[in-house]
């Protein structure tokens, strides 16, 4: 006699399911078979794997294709120009504002000689957007000086010759400044490293150095 447990009904019993039968589903005795365990099991686990319907993002505002007004925080004062969607920082800065000290090299971010501020931290001008720079305070090497009161690093590059065709050096200027703003006493690696991502074909790295770390004692001098 095969006492093994089959899954389907005994032929010629009541069917599962049949009215007054305890081990229909839903009846008291009721007791799944395995496959029918499998079977609901991988129902539930496929439902509790579907997705959560999100509710639909808000389409952020298109800007463009034509030029758009935009008001910049340009060395503590405002300043507006009509930028388009693919116009650098650097093209807005010295095209539209007249900021020409921004200087614009290799225009690939590889020679840093378009080096600004954005909120204090140095950034390739040339690499930004000018409609992502937003409420951000921008500052050129303009803005360094107070005046005819020119900044310590400015007036040390004067002092130790720091500069020869002055190309990269508003790039030098602006890299330097903001290490002292964050650094009043830095090492020569210190200097070495704020710059290192600035290219003078020159060559007056040793005089860079030499002006930066001027500028940190408080003297310009020789």
């Amino acid at each position: 006699m095969d006492d093994r447990p089959r899954d389907d009904a005994t032929p010629g019993g009541p069917s599962p399911g049949e009215a007054g039968d305890a081990t229909a589903p839903g009846g008291d005795g009721w007791r799944p078979t395995r496959r029918e365990f499998l079977a609901t099991s991988a129902a539930a686990t496929a439902a509790a794997a579907l997705p959560v319907a999100a509710a639909p993002a808000e389409a952020p505002p298109v800007r463009g294709p034509g030029p758009v007004r935009v008001a910049f925080r340009v060395n503590g004062g405002r300043r507006t120009a009509d930028v388009l969607p693919g116009d650098s920082l650097a093209d807005v800065l010295r095209d539209d504002l007249g900021l020409t000290g921004t200087k614009i090299g290799c225009d690939r971010g590889a020679c840093s000689a378009c080096t600004v501020w954005l909120d204090g931290v140095p950034h390739s001008a040339c690499l930004v957007f000018a409609l992502d720079v937003g409420e951000r305070e921008v500052t050129t090497v303009e803005g360094l000086a107070r005046g005819k009161d020119l900044h310590p690093v400015q007036a040390a590059f004067v002092a130790h010759d720091a500069a020869q065709c002055g190309y990269c050096t508003p790039g030098m200027v602006m890299s330097a400044a903001a290490l002292l703003a964050r650094n009043a006493s830095p090492t020569l690696d210190d200097v070495k490293g704020a710059v290192s991502g600035n290219l003078c074909r020159c060559g007056t790295y040793a005089k860079v150095f030499e002006a930066v770390l001027a500028a940190a004692r408080g003297g310009t001098g020789r």
